[in-house]
């Protein structure tokens, strides 16, 4: 165990335990239900102290192990396409960013070894846990997706802006979904999917990944690209002659999954970690850390 878990289980879960207790006593939140007023559906680490725990919480956090990593160890979809949530480290060559961390913890949690199932796009990593080659993943709550797969409450929030040339007309949202135009968007992100519903008049043209859109975009001599504002901001520090507009289309809620086969059991589960995982501020500590600007840590959900 780090210093960092050891400080964290230490001082920060006593804190955590107290709010997820009081949240359970509102009857207007949505998980206080029998499902998650159960051990065996609440995070161990949440519950109690592991010096604490029982003998029957050690076997009910047994049981979740099995549900999540039937392998005997958990596999994480890790999508590099959204710089918010995870990029590779210039130094190591591995992936780091609030993603890596959330599953190093849910992993530890459990009692089990953890792997990264590295991908570029949000669209491979929906593949990756629709077909079983992965057990957890981190995704944009979308409809479309949640056909298959169970989402939590968001962990983070982000904005999908549009940028356009400078001498480009196109001055506000509302000008971009006209004849003629084209808009360059990520294949399968969160703003592709958006955007096919939304878009009835422009054309949309997907590129392989994420942070290939501006490029694509220039390249092609297309007239909007479409993404997440972080990933556009860095693109208009690096290509003079580009703007953002004013107004984002969407907001981006950035939650993670699990396959809706593994059980109501495992989707409740999870949702409980990540409120978790909110409360004790462990997700705001890590965007910090990451210095990730501009990303907004979701209350936890009262309605």
């Amino acid at each position: 165990m780090t210093r960092t878990h050891r400080t964290f289980a230490k001082f920060v879960w006593p804190a955590c335990l107290l709010t997820l207790l009081a949240l359970r006593a509102a009857p207007a939140y949505p998980q206080a239900s029998a499902t998650l007023d159960t051990p065996a559906h609440t995070p161990l680490s949440c519950a109690a102290g592991a010096s604490d725990a029982g003998a029957k919480d050690q076997q009910a956090n047994k049981a979740m192990a099995a549900l999540f990593a039937p392998t005997g160890t958990l596999r994480a979809s890790i999508n590099l396409g959204n710089p918010v949530l995870a990029s590779l480290d210039p130094s190591t060559g591995k992936a780091v960013g609030v993603s890596v961390d959330l599953a190093n913890e849910f992993a530890r949690q459990l009692g089990v070894p953890l792997e990264l199932v590295v991908v570029k796009s949000a669209g491979q990593s929906v593949i990756n846990v629709d077909n079983d080659q992965a057990d957890i993943g981190f995704f944009a709550v979308d409809p479309k997706r949640g056909e298959e797969i169970a989402f939590t409450k968001p962990y983070v929030q982000i904005e999908g802006f549009y940028l356009v040339r400078d001498g480009s007309p196109i001055r506000s949202n509302e000008q971009v979904d006209q004849e003629g135009n084209t808009v360059a968007v990520g294949k399968g992100s969160a703003y592709d999917l958006f955007l096919t519903r939304e878009l009835h008049h422009a054309k949309i043209v997907r590129i392989n990944t994420s942070p290939a859109v501006v490029r694509a975009f220039l390249d092609q001599n297309l007239t909007v690209a479409a993404g997440v504002k972080q990933q556009l901001e860095e693109n208009a520090r690096q290509s003079s002659g580009l703007r953002i507009l004013d107004q984002r289309f969407m907001v981006i809620r950035q939650a993670m999954g699990v396959p809706k086969n593994r059980g109501n059991a495992a989707a409740a589960y999870l949702t409980s970690f990540v409120e978790c995982m909110k409360a004790s501020g462990f997700v705001a500590g890590s965007l910090a850390r990451h210095n990730i600007k501009g990303a907004e840590v979701p209350p936890m959900d009262h309605s």
